[in-house]
């Protein structure tokens, strides 16, 4: 029986998104979806500001925080001051093709070093008792996928990982900025099957490119999860459907008009503490995509939220535009 076979959905891990409001915000349209932090360099966690690297708000949970680093010892100590914050989880990065991880021997290049990965997984796993998970590429540059794959599985699963999350695409190190690796690269999900065949005890997640509910669930006939990335950034209102149709709990009409008002609130006490409305509205501009109203809601998040000055009560000036209100707004 697998350890982490509850986390059937994540919202995965993404630079510049998923930071503690994003995670604030998921939390509130999924109870069960496990969330995760952006990655954070080991280094900044043991030397940095922690509370502002890895303070969340205690609605979060399930939440795990992403590690990225190539030296055992440094993430071993990270992954301890992750645990005593109150983290669910230690995730290693090993799947981030930028050039800032490139120059840190961390990230999508350490597919070529399992060995290490290994190492790093062997550290944590004896710094910690939380769940300690890898996720990575199928590959990078020219490494045959098969052998590549298998070699980090086989690793990080003997050194005691609980999951490996694969992002079934390549990173192209060479030759491809960051974004064009998100996109260009061809998805190969059957790589991604074909390790879970080989893996039937461990727990193997699936990433990339997934774009609704539905297909998610196509993805659990072969392996054990799935992570969305930009279609939960870019239209966070599938969440409100991820606990019955992932979860199979009991579906019932999302009530819209309270999410507002709880996030009207949580962005209350951020302004309050110094923060700016813009810090919160950022991540909601997706929310009703599709619907009548979303472009003049959208609008209003993308300026009028953003001024100097700007209070909570913009955004309920932007729900309003889209029409909702009361039945209306949980039917939607």
């Amino acid at each position: 029986m697998l350890k982490y076979q509850a986390h059937r959905l994540s919202v995965a891990p993404m630079m510049d998104w998923t930071d503690r409001h994003c995670r604030f915000f998921h939390r509130q349209l999924t109870s069960r979806a496990r969330l995760y932090t952006e990655m954070v360099v080991a280094d900044a966690v043991i030397h940095g500001a922690r509370d502002r690297l890895l303070g969340f708000d205690d609605a979060e949970h399930p939440v795990a925080l992403q590690l990225g680093g190539s030296d055992p010892g440094k993430l071993a100590e990270a992954a301890r001051i992750g645990e005593a914050f109150g983290y669910d989880e230690i995730n290693l990065n090993v799947g981030c093709p930028s050039d800032r991880v490139q120059s840190g021997t961390f990230g999508a290049c350490l597919m070529r070093v399992p060995v290490l990965v290994a190492d790093c997984v062997a550290a944590m796993k004896l710094a910690v008792s939380i769940p300690v998970t890898v996720k990575c590429r199928i590959g990078v540059d020219e490494q045959d996928p098969e052998p590549a794959l298998d070699a980090l599985a086989d690793g990080v699963f003997a050194a005691g990982a609980d999951a490996l999350w694969v992002h079934a695409r390549k990173a192209w190190l060479e030759g491809l900025s960051p974004k064009e690796n998100r996109d260009i690269p061809p998805l190969d999900y059957k790589r991604v099957y074909r390790l879970k065949s080989r893996k039937p005890n461990e727990f193997i997640g699936i990433n990339g490119g997934i774009q609704s509910l539905e297909e998610a669930r196509q993805h659990l006939d072969d392996v054990d999860g799935v992570m969305l990335g930009r279609a939960a950034y870019h239209t966070p209102g599938i969440l409100a459907a991820a606990d019955a149709a992932i979860y199979g709990e009991e579906a019932v009409a999302f009530d819209f008009a309270g999410l507002i008002d709880t996030m009207a609130g949580y962005a209350a006490r951020h302004v309050e503490q110094g923060g700016r409305l813009g810090h919160v509205t950022r991540h909601m501009v997706g929310l009703f995509h599709g619907l009548p109203g979303a472009r003049r809601y959208r609008q209003i998040l993308s300026t009028d939220a953003t001024k100097p000055g700007a209070g909570p009560a913009v955004l309920k000036e932007a729900f309003a535009a889209v029409g909702f209100s009361g039945a209306a707004a949980e039917a939607a």
